[in-house]
């Protein structure tokens, strides 16, 4: 039971980020109509969030190689929830773009150390569904937090949903107080030791396939809303239902790519790769049927099946560095936010439509695939050796 109640708080704080992260995404509208500036330009603060997230994780988990993980876990959920409530009433959009960064910089060093900390509680057989549960509150997040937040921000105000966001990061900070155990900084650890990390090549290669890769699955959700509305010439009021949808997908590829990843890790890599590939595809051919476009919007969330295998992969090949690696899978999954949400702003301000942010992912995959097959030759040669 205690290890439930510490997988559920660290899993709220999940929740709370995802909801953060994603629901901007469907606010961005509204966002761009209250400060005046276009749409492929709001999308800017998604990739300051992104950036935020990129530069966060690895200097908090070197400098913070020798505090307690209950220490660190209760600092970066206080900076995350007092991060959401600035930016609820941020006067401008420079001053928004500013605090979303600000707010991104705890992210990925909080899911690495929650990852970390569930894994450690289980057998080794189990890491992935462990790390799976922990990532429940992010998928669980594009399900309920996404769609309500935005439903909330639509009918309120956008600014309406940061106050809710964080609120849910103050909820965190209680709920890990209670139940996470205080325990003791590991013997050994040091800054040099984390960053012995960056001189493995598989740490850097398991890092691209989520920077390259996931950035389809950014480039397509990052404008969704418009086109869902625009594209698609569906009412505003189902931008939550594609959301929700995403969010279904979501869970599915988590709890099937969990479970699928402690079979076999590369092999659920590689393959949800492929699967990302064909599907991105297909939304850029046929997102102008809403059909056709809620049946894709469900199964790009579905690719997030990779997710916990990469995380668990990063555990294997960083070795007695495992913080600043876990920590890192965020700041290449947010590497992939940055440069899908860029790429595909890019292609909407060329003239190409809403839907060409599928055509960008269908890229961005076959690249991750690419850097999937680099990095299982390398290992299969050293195998052989």
């Amino acid at each position: 039971m205690a290890v439930l109640l510490i997988e559920i708080a660290l899993a709220v704080g999940g929740f709370g980020i995802g909801t953060g992260e994603f629901a901007i995404m469907g606010l961005l509208p509204d966002v761009a109509a209250t400060y005046q500036v276009s749409i492929p330009m709001a999308g800017y603060v998604i990739s300051a969030y992104a950036l935020g997230v990129v530069v966060g994780a690895p200097v908090i988990a070197v400098l913070s190689a020798r505090l307690p993980r209950r220490t660190l876990l209760l600092g970066l959920m206080a900076v995350f929830a007092l991060g959401n409530i600035l930016s609820a009433v941020a006067p401008d959009f420079w001053s928004f773009t500013v605090l979303r960064f600000i707010t991104g910089l705890p992210h990925g060093a909080y899911f690495g150390v929650a990852a970390l900390v569930a894994a450690s509680m289980v057998p080794p057989t189990k890491r992935a569904r462990a790390v799976g549960r922990v990532m429940l509150g992010l998928t669980v997040a594009t399900l309920l937090g996404t769609p309500i937040a935005t439903f909330m921000g639509q009918l309120l105000s956008w600014r309406a949903a940061f106050f809710l966001v964080g609120g849910i990061g103050a909820l965190t900070v209680a709920l890990l107080w209670y139940f996470q155990p205080r325990d003791r900084v590991m013997e050994g650890a040091s800054v040099k030791r984390e960053l012995g990390a960056f001189g493995r090549s598989q740490v850097w290669l398991t890092l691209g396939i989520a920077a390259v890769g996931f950035g389809g699955m950014f480039s397509v959700f990052s404008y969704i809303a418009s086109t869902t509305t625009v594209t698609a010439g569906m009412p505003v009021t189902t931008v939550a239902i594609v959301l929700a949808l995403f969010g279904i997908g979501m869970n599915v590829g988590n709890i099937v790519g969990s479970r699928l990843a402690d079979l076999s890790l590369m092999g659920t890599i590689g393959g949800v790769m492929a699967f990302n590939v064909f599907v991105m595809g297909a939304f850029g051919l046929w997102a102008e049927y809403p059909a056709v476009l809620c049946l894709c919007v469900f199964l790009i969330g579905c690719g997030f099946a990779a997710g916990p295998a990469l995380q668990t992969r990063l555990m294997d090949v960083a070795a007695d560095a495992q913080t600043l690696a876990a920590a890192s899978n965020h700041s290449a999954f947010n590497i992939a936010n940055a440069l899908g949400a860029w790429l595909g702003g890019l292609v909407i301000t060329w003239g190409w439509g809403f839907a060409a942010t599928g055509y960008v992912g269908a890229f961005l995959s076959l690249l991750g695939l690419g850097v999937f097959f680099v990095s299982h030759t390398l290992e299969t040669r050293r195998g052989r050796a």
